[in-house]
């Protein structure tokens, strides 16, 4: 939400995909949710700028030998640094932008397979509750996109939204999001 009250042409996009969608329904389904091709984008983009989890820790399986300069012996801990990988350009193009679009024609996706995304881990150790967690962020957003029109109180704007983030165990605002609602129906 965060996100998108700082870019409101991004609000203004998904709102009017997810309200195309609906029409005058008013509960959303799951065969809705797979017709949002922007909201999976927002969610995507999302991720890769702000993952949960900054940095995840492994053990080496075996030996490596990484991009032929680094040699990682078997039972090396091994820190993955998502944020890093999320804010590389040489996997993103103009990587401090947050710019949802980028996912629109790309097969780059959360299930693990492409590392240079990955909010939920990947290969053995993924988190076991990434469909849940995907099906149940896709709905809460859409919901609530759908049902209110947001915006900042006392006439803030979204630039001036403060968006540093409090590290620890998993990354989150280190101010809360404070927004005024207006119920759509």
């Amino acid at each position: 939400m965060t996100n998108l009250i700082k870019h409101p042409t991004v609000m203004k996009k998904l709102q009017d995909e997810i309200r195309h969608i609906m029409q005058e329904k008013q509960h959303i389904t799951d065969e809705d949710i797979r017709k949002m091709q922007y909201l999976k984008a927002v969610i995507k983009e999302t991720f890769r700028y702000h993952p949960t989890i900054a940095t995840f820790l492994h053990k080496s399986r075996e030996y490596v030998n990484l991009i032929g300069c680094y040699d990682i012996p078997p039972k090396t801990m091994v820190m993955i640094n998502t944020w890093a990988i999320g804010r590389d350009p040489s996997y993103w193009d103009e990587p401090e932008r947050y710019m949802p679009e980028r996912f629109l024609n790309s097969t780059v996706d959360i299930k693990g397979f492409d590392f240079q995304l990955l909010p939920f881990g990947a290969g053995s150790r993924i988190c076991p509750g990434i469909g849940f967690a995907e099906t149940s962020i896709e709905h809460t957003i859409a919901n609530l996109v759908h049902k209110f029109d947001w915006a900042l109180p006392d006439g803030m704007k979204g630039e001036d939204l403060d968006v540093t983030e409090k590290h620890g165990l998993s990354l989150r605002k280190k101010l809360p999001l404070i927004v005024v609602p207006t119920s759509k129906c």
